[in-house]
């Protein structure tokens, strides 16, 4: 049975940017249907998993936090990170000015408005490669929302499920669109057959009817192909990033396939940058997944020693927390795929956060005793000590040829030499009693530790790694993990999607990751944390306001 429908707008995707799409056409009293393959439980799409953190520029928690920013440092960062180089850039380009004057401007009063909140303490995790005019945040921006992603998506949420109760939104759950008239702007595809698994969890594709949708205006928002490792890479950037990995682990769900980029690229829209992607480094495997191969990335403080897959110290900027695909190229160069945190009980306790909201039940709740009691308790919070003492990629021993010899036993293609990890852990210990040192792991410590909230949350005391008082020692396997496309269909900064000329597509738009975040890339070639949210409220806002 094929269902057809009419509609104002329509919007292909329930994840972030389609809520916040849908949500801004229908306060300008358009009629609007959003489509999406999987079922209700999974309205809201990547954002219900992810950490929560907003890139916000010169706000009052950073003032509180006495961190001076401004429009002008931001900028600075983000062309320093994005580094456009191609004359595809315009439009990505004309995207992140945009940005930078939303996230300086009116983002942080619109979402205080709606009822967002944020932890206090802003947080700094990409700090990248070591110029001031290059890669990564000079200053925190990471402002973590009280609910982590389902306090991101709940208000926008709260919004699209009262305007489907008023009757001016349809949800259509299950509607997998296989192809598109971008001239007539028609959009057709399968009803599949009804579905009882949980958020995240694979579903069936069995199809049990047709559907066609006619609208004024089409916004595509159905997300990147993280979830497609074959699409990952074949696209991989060799040349930048080395031999993409044969193994890796998943950073998203399974239905991030990509599969309507290709429907729209194949109608004739057009597509930028899509060799530009963000996956990163310290990807462990879930040891109670949700969907398959699921990993989830450590947010790691500055104080872990990071070895590659022969055994060598990583040398700066390659250390934890700042620069990404710089320290992905490093480990690929190995022929490995892999690489090792080692550090202590102290270490892991003080600076281990897991990615995602279903790793940090406290921030998740939104209330502070429950982030008290987890913080600055004693151990580490309960989801670490549980990877610490189910994952299969973690060891725990008390002495250090212990340790190798677990490690030795999770990667026997690529055994490590105990005598050499001994003498660089000595030697890096030798220098943490000084005031002064030249180990460039050490300074950053220190630095870190003049940011007030990384003192509070983030940094361990400065100790040795071989002290028994700081013990267990800990290694931690470390998988490349998955996550976002940083290119894609191809826009203008009103969010109208272009053909391979350039030209605007009348009717057709795109938000979010399906667009490269706004324009076809507006990361350019690195991007910086809090941007990946940030960039499905700001691109949907503008799609929706212009649909």
């Amino acid at each position: 049975m094929n269902h057809s429908y009419q509609v104002d707008v329509l919007v292909v995707g329930g994840g972030l940017a389609g809520l916040v799409a849908a949500q801004k056409a229908v306060d300008r009293r358009r009629s609007v249907m959003i489509l999406d393959q999987e079922g209700e439980k999974s309205l809201g799409g990547q954002a219900f998993w992810s950490l929560g953190g907003l890139c916000m520029i010169d706000t009052p928690e950073q003032r509180r936090m006495k961190i001076h920013d401004s429009k002008e440092l931001a900028t600075q960062d983000w062309y320093g990170s994005a580094q456009f180089d191609r004359a595809e850039d315009a439009n990505p380009r004309a995207f992140a000015n945009a940005y930078l004057d939303f996230a300086s401007g009116e983002m942080r009063p619109w979402l205080y408005s709606i009822g967002m909140r944020w932890f206090p303490v802003v947080g700094w995790a990409e700090r990248g490669g070591g110029n001031a005019d290059g890669h990564g945040n000079s200053v925190p921006r990471f402002h973590l929302t009280w609910g982590t992603g389902p306090g991101v998506v709940a208000p926008f949420e709260r919004q699209v499920r009262q305007a489907h109760a008023n009757g001016h939104l349809e949800l259509k759950f299950r509607h997998r669109a296989t192809g598109i008239d971008l001239k007539r702007k028609v959009i057709n595809g399968e009803i599949l057959e009804p579905t009882t698994a949980e958020r995240g969890q694979s579903t069936s594709r069995a199809v049990i009817g047709e559907f066609t949708v006619s609208a004024d205006s089409i916004i595509i928002t159905s997300g990147g192909i993280g979830g497609d490792h074959n699409a990952v890479r074949k696209l991989w950037p060799t040349d930048r990033l080395g031999p993409a990995p044969q193994r890796m682990v998943a950073g998203v769900p399974d239905y991030v396939d990509g599969q309507m980029q290709h429907v729209i690229k194949a109608a004739g829209g057009g597509a930028i940058n899509e060799d530009r992607m963000w996956h990163y480094c310290e990807g462990v495997a879930n040891w109670d997944p949700i969907w398959p191969n699921h990993g989830i990335r450590i947010l790691p403080g500055p104080s872990s020693l990071w070895f590659d897959a022969n055994g060598e110290r990583m040398e700066a900027p390659y250390l934890p927390g700042f620069d990404t695909l710089g320290t992905l190229k490093r480990i690929l160069s190995t022929g490995h795929e892999h690489s090792w945190f080692i550090l202590t009980q102290k270490i892991i306790e003080k600076e281990f956060a897991l990615s995602g909201s279903e790793q940090n039940p406290d921030f998740t709740s939104g209330k502070w005793i429950e982030v008290l009691k987890s913080r600055l308790g004693k151990g580490a919070t309960g989801p670490v000590e549980a990877f610490k003492e189910h994952g299969k990629d973690f060891v725990v021993k008390n002495t250090l040829e212990e340790l190798v010899a677990g490690m030795n036993a999770i990667t026997p293609n690529a055994m490590l030499n105990f005598e050499k990890i001994c003498s660089q852990i000595e030697a890096r210990d030798r220098e943490i009693t000084n005031t002064f040192t030249k180990d460039a792991q050490i300074t950053a410590i220190r630095g870190a530790r003049n940011y007030l909230g990384d003192r509070l949350i983030r940094t361990a005391k400065p100790h040795k790694i071989l002290d028994p008082n700081a013990g267990p020692l800990i290694a931690v396997r470390l998988n490349i993990l998955t996550r976002k496309s940083l290119g894609g269909l191809h826009t203008n900064i009103k969010s109208q999607l272009l053909d391979d000329n350039g030209n605007v597509i009348d009717g057709i738009y795109a938000a979010g990751e399906v667009c490269g975040f706004g324009g076809g890339g507006y990361h350019g070639y690195n991007a910086l944390e809090g941007t990946f949210l940030g960039g499905c409220i700001f691109s949907g806002k503008i799609a929706g306001e212009n649909a």
